[in-house]
């Protein structure tokens, strides 16, 4: 199957459907099923969760440091200051991602309303 196998309108949203579902569900059903076996503590689990946070402040520091899109209209010190009132809620609020995320939109939102972004 491709992308243009079926020309119909419904096709690429069942491709992109079908495709995201088989692409990370069955990493979730071998870590439902190895999962139970592993030592938290474990060595090799620690690695993992080093590099899942390492590229998940990567992507972060991209979205920051060099957006695109309606972003981009937002000055940079704007973006900086968001991450570090998120930081700040996050830790403040007992390590609440909801809360972390709301504070930094807080200061995100507003900014591109009034950049025009």
């Amino acid at each position: 199957m491709t992308w243009d196998a079926i020309d119909s309108w419904w096709w690429p949203y069942v491709f992109i459907l079908a495709a995201g579902w088989f692409a990370t569900d069955i990493w979730r059903v071998l870590g439902v099923y190895f999962g139970g076996r592993i030592d938290e503590s474990s060595d090799m689990l620690v690695l993992v969760r080093c590099v899942a946070t390492a590229l998940v402040a990567a992507v972060i520091s991209n979205l920051v440091l060099f957006p695109v899109g309606a972003l981009a209209s937002v000055a940079l010190i704007v973006r900086l200051s968001a991450v570090a009132v998120g930081f700040t809620a996050y830790f403040m609020a007992r390590k609440s991602t909801l809360v972390g995320i709301i504070a930094a939109e807080l200061v995100l939102v507003p900014a591109m309303m009034f950049s025009g972004g």
